[in-house]
């Protein structure tokens, strides 16, 4: 039910900030408004505590906020505790993150390798997928010594695996049906 809410509310900032075409700044401050409730257990705790009134918690999104984020966005916030909403600001931030890469035809991805992979490699690998795909793909490098070699992609529901240690599971379970 709170993914149904989050949606609803994430299309609707959405909305409201594809008319003004502030789309990426928005995103960019409800990324930043995120990163600080999530490191900030104490500023979470208030939002989430039904002890704090909502003009106290709507006080301190206003000495929080005021200048620094866009006004709608900070209204937002606002309707957000009003309603009793504030707890999915995290799950309404990533929907309006998949809004936002479907209009601009952008696949996120995870590359994942034995040892770090060079920005050129990792350019050059989006530039790949990115044709066989036809969208933009961007990938995130992250390190798993345990494939031993080679890559694992991630795009969404696709898994692309070219790690050493799945070709070396496959010659291993080939190999044992051969001698059993």
């Amino acid at each position: 039910m709170i993914d149904v809410i989050a949606n609803r509310y994430a299309e609707a900032l959405f909305q409201l900030s594809e008319e003004e075409n502030i789309s990426k700044e928005i995103y960019s401050e409800l990324h930043d408004v995120v990163q600080l409730v999530k490191e900030n257990k104490d500023l979470d705790n208030v939002f989430k505590s039904p002890l704090v009134a909502k003009n106290e918690k709507i006080d301190l999104i206003e000495a929080l906020f005021n200048g620094k984020i866009n006004n709608n966005l900070k209204n937002f916030l606002k309707i957000l505790v009003e309603k009793g909403r504030i707890s999915s600001l995290q799950s309404i931030e990533l929907t309006f993150k998949e809004l936002l890469n479907e209009k601009h035809n952008i696949l996120e991805g995870t590359v994942i390798s034995a040892v770090a992979l060079t920005a050129e490699k990792v350019k050059e690998l989006e530039e790949t997928l990115s044709k066989k795909y036809n969208k933009n793909i961007t990938l995130e490098n992250k390190v798993d010594k345990s494939i031993l070699g080679g890559v694992l992609v991630r795009l969404g529901n696709i898994q692309i695996d070219g790690s050493i240690k799945t070709r070396l599971d496959n010659i291993k379970d080939q190999l044992s049906q051969v001698i059993s």
